[in-house]
This record gives structure tokens, C-alpha cells and sequence, in this order.
């Protein structure tokens, strides 16, 4: 599903070709014991599933796109939320055409490479969802 090496804090992953991104770094997560940190990232997928939250409404409104996309940019973070890994990731996608759609990563299935860095926090970082703008949000 991936593999990586390890420089104190700090992680370079490789996502396997046809794999999941959020299930695949879910489970290094899990496997390295990562409770909180940061995430970047470039790489290329033959389909993902954006997400937009309308505010007004606070409904959210989801995208699939099926085509091959350069990753330009994957940024995000890494918490929990009831005790399992909660990962909250952006991503900018280029299409064949030079021009990019983006938003909040729910899947991005790798046609290539993806590669991480992941930077490990010693803290734990906790999400609780907010009735005034339904999200989850940190709980310090």
C-alpha cells in the first residue's frame, strides 16, 4: 500500500500506484502511531472525490472526477477524532487542459506516484464537531 523511510519526526512516503491516498496514509498513520502532524505532497491520480462545504447551508456538496490529474499541490493535517486517525487534506489537481480543480480531499485514487512528506508532532491534536459551523473542529 506504501512504503517509507524515516528521518526523526519526519517522513518521506511513497503511495503505491492504484491506491488510495486517504486509506493508504490512514494506515501509516495507524502503523507509525502518528496522532498529530503535517502533510504535503505531489504526485499523479486517475480519480478523486472533492468536497465543498456551503456555510449558508452547511451542507456539503461533493465532486468525482475521473481523468488523469497531476497532483500540483496535497496540503493538510493530521489529528484524531473518536480515538482513530482524522485526516484533513486539500488538494490541487491539474487536468490535461493546464487548468486545476481543488478542494477538500475525500479520495484520490494514484495513477503513478504519490509521494508525502509527513512531519510528526509530539502532541495530540483532538477534532469535536461544532453546531455553529459544522465542522470538526480542533478540541484543545
Amino acid at each position: 500500500m506504501y512504503q517509507y523511510v524515516k528521518d526523526g519526526d519526519r517522513y518521506v512516503v511513497s503511495i503505491d500506484n492504484h491506491q488510495d491516498v486517504m486509506e493508504a496514509l490512514t494506515a501509516f498513520c495507524i502503523e507509525t502511531g502518528i496522532r498529530a502532524g503535517e502533510v504535503s505532497g505531489i504526485g499523479a491520480v486517475c480519480s478523486a472525490t472533492l468536497r465543498f462545504l456551503n456555510p449558508a447551508t452547511k451542507a456539503y456538496v461533493d465532486r468525482t472526477f475521473e481523468e488523469q490529474m497531476e497532483i500540483s499541490s496535497l496540503v493538510g493535517n493530521i489529528s484524531e477524532k473518536d480515538g482513530k486517525p482524522y485526516l484533513h487534506l486539500h488538494v490541487n489537481l491539474g487536468r490535461s487542459d493546464y487548468s486545476v480543480v481543488g478542494g477538500h480531499m475525500l479520495t484520490c485514487r494514484i495513477n503513478g506516484a504519490c509521494e508525502l512528506f509527513v512531519t510528526r508532532y509530539d502532541c495530540r491534536l483532538g477534532r469535536r464537531f461544532d453546531e455553529e459551523t459544522g465542522l470538526n473542529l480542533y478540541d484543545f
